[in-house]
């Protein structure tokens, strides 16, 4: 009887675990760069003395798709998207260095070239500036130019360079706030090889079709562990019904 309340209950504690993952990818079906998280299920046997024949079902961890989204083109001069494997180097919230595909970028109130959530975005040394300018372009290998107020096309001047990286997929985590890290938390070196497409985004890697699919799977999945705690419980009644009677 336990054993089937084990395999019940953890089954549909952890289908809904995975549930919430599953709709926080189709949350971000229309965030720029996102990577959708993966769950991976284990079955661990419960610790206690004696035999271990009690199991449960968990979500063991995440990971991350690495796939890439498709790309938009938009045609704004402050629009990037990395081409190929590569990252582009921000500053996150805690001050650490974070990664991100998300090329939808703009320059915050004090001259800060950000994504558009706000984190700074890394250059030669430290957070890019902007001063004003009439005309800003990003170069393939992240160079950023401008032609200052006034000035001609011949005075274009390079500001700074958007740092790039690239590194395996298993050496990349993925934080609460969506950002990627380096696992060893060390900041990546730059990578020459990535390279940035100007005026243009890459959309999210989330599949809708699969991820509305997923959703309806494991609503069933979640329904079923239900029915079956019910049955146990029906089964505990009509067993103690029976030791009454005997």
């Amino acid at each position: 009887m336990d054993r089937m309340l084990y395999v019940a209950m953890t089954g549909a504690k952890n289908t809904m675990l995975a549930q919430a993952i599953n709709n926080n990818n189709l949350a971000n079906i229309n965030t720029t760069g996102f990577r959708a998280d993966l769950a991976a299920y284990q079955a661990m046997p419960v610790e206690g003395d004696g035999y271990h024949s009690r199991v449960n079902g968990i979500v063991a961890g995440t990971n991350v798709d690495f796939a890439s989204g498709s790309l938009i083109n938009t045609g704004r001069e402050l629009d990037v998207a990395v081409q190929g494997d590569g990252f582009i180097a921000i500053q996150a919230p805690d001050g650490g260095e974070a990664y991100t595909r998300a090329g939808d970028l703009k320059i915050n109130n004090a001259g800060i070239l950000t994504t558009a959530t706000g984190n700074p975005v890394m250059g030669n040394s430290g957070p890019i500036a902007i001063p004003p300018h009439q005309k800003l372009q990003i170069g393939e290998d992240g160079t950023i130019s401008i032609i200052p107020i006034g000035q001609t096309p011949e005075t274009l001047a390079v500001l700074d360079r958007i740092k790039l990286v690239k590194a395996p997929a298993e050496q990349m985590v993925k934080t609460n706030e969506g950002l990627l890290r380096s696992a060893t938390q060390e900041p990546l070196a730059v990578d020459a090889s990535v390279t940035l497409l100007s005026g243009m985004i890459e959309s999210s890697n989330v599949n809708s079709i699969d991820a509305l699919a997923n959703m309806i799977e494991l609503s069933r999945h979640y329904e079923a562990q239900v029915k079956l705690l019910k049955v146990a419980e029906d089964n505990d009644a009509a067993s103690t019904q029976l030791l009454r009677m005997s």
